[in-house]
């Protein structure tokens, strides 16, 4: 039976809220497919639907709205905006990288849109294991605006040099801070007194996570945005047998990225659905479950997939 699934209709032991969105049904992993797998040690194929069965449920979260009676009625419009903003995000890359790879290919580009998606789930769990809601929120917001009050700054230099003579397109990115600045309720006192966002690795840190997630997350990711001579070798250019190099023809999107992506993204889902909605709700308990045991199904493939990773290494030959 082919893996390709068809349209959103919900399963039968899904949670029934959304505001009339329901859950898709999840993939249909036939025993053959799984076998055929087993043989190749080539999993991508169910990987790459459970990918887009976790981007379809990002979607879905995102496009909870506000005034659904299991929701929060104490945070602020402009609050739940950016954590619906931040997943809606998430799955739009994700859809981004499902367009790009789905021949396999643009693994080079895949992973620079990986470590977005990863920023941005680990932003949305920081601001949802808030204990003070509005600083955290404000700080997100003011560590984005600081940048706008520089770009404003520059255009008003600009212009002062030329004696008070503003361009067209001057005006109109003036224009834009400005209505940024209004909208987020801040003006440049309120901008510059704000404290700015922790650090990717302090923020990690103090959602308890290892050094070593941010390293793997973070920094080898940076190979890929900014890169470096280790991301050229990975994807731009080969060693011939004479020392000297070549071009790569295309780059490979590894099946470990369709993994760590949905993981991470199930686990942002899970502290958003933990953050909004009433802690008396019954059905915010079966959400989880349901996220978890998606997470759960996921990982049982991919135990099977990496078999002896885990082992230790044995030198002897």
């Amino acid at each position: 039976m082919r893996m390709q699934r068809n349209g959103l209709k919900a399963a039968p032991d899904t949670p029934r809220c959304y505001n009339n969105m329901l859950p898709p049904d999840p993939p249909k992993i036939e025993a053959n497919d799984l076998q055929r797998c087993r043989e190749t040690g080539d999993y991508s194929t169910i990987f790459f639907e459970w990918y887009k069965y976790v981007a379809s449920l990002g979607f879905i979260f995102a496009n909870l709205k506000q005034d659904t009676p299991s929701v929060r009625e104490d945070i602020s419009k402009r609050d739940y905006g950016i954590l619906i903003g931040l997943l809606n995000r998430c799955a739009r890359i994700m859809l981004a990288n499902v367009a790009l790879s789905h021949k396999g290919e643009f693994g080079e580009s895949t992973m620079i849109l990986d470590r977005c998606i990863f920023e941005s789930c680990v932003i949305l769990t920081w601001l949802c294991k808030s204990t003070n809601i509005e600083d955290r929120f404000d700080r997100y917001i003011a560590s984005g605006l600081k940048t706008e009050l520089d770009l404003r700054d520059q255009l008003q230099n600009a212009i002062s040099a030329r004696d008070g003579k503003q361009l067209n397109i001057e005006y109109r990115m003036l224009e834009t801070v400005k209505g940024c600045l209004a909208e987020a309720g801040f003006d440049e006192e309120k901008i510059k007194n704000t404290k700015g966002m922790p650090d990717m690795a302090s923020m990690l840190k103090s959602l308890g996570q290892t050094r070593f997630i941010y390293t793997a997350g973070q920094r080898v990711s940076s190979h890929h945005v900014h890169g470096t001579w280790v991301g050229l070798r990975n994807h731009y250019i080969d060693l011939a047998d004479d020392g000297s190099y070549h071009t790569k023809r295309f780059s490979p999107t590894h099946v470990n990225q369709y993994v760590y992506i949905a993981f991470i993204v199930l686990d942002a889902l899970g502290f958003f659905v933990n953050f909004v909605f009433k802690s008396s709700e019954d059905e915010k308990n079966a959400i989880i479950k349901f996220i978890r045991e998606v997470f759960d199904k996921i990982s049982s493939v991919n135990n099977e997939m990496i078999r002896t990773d885990y082992e230790y290494h044995n030198d002897e030959s």
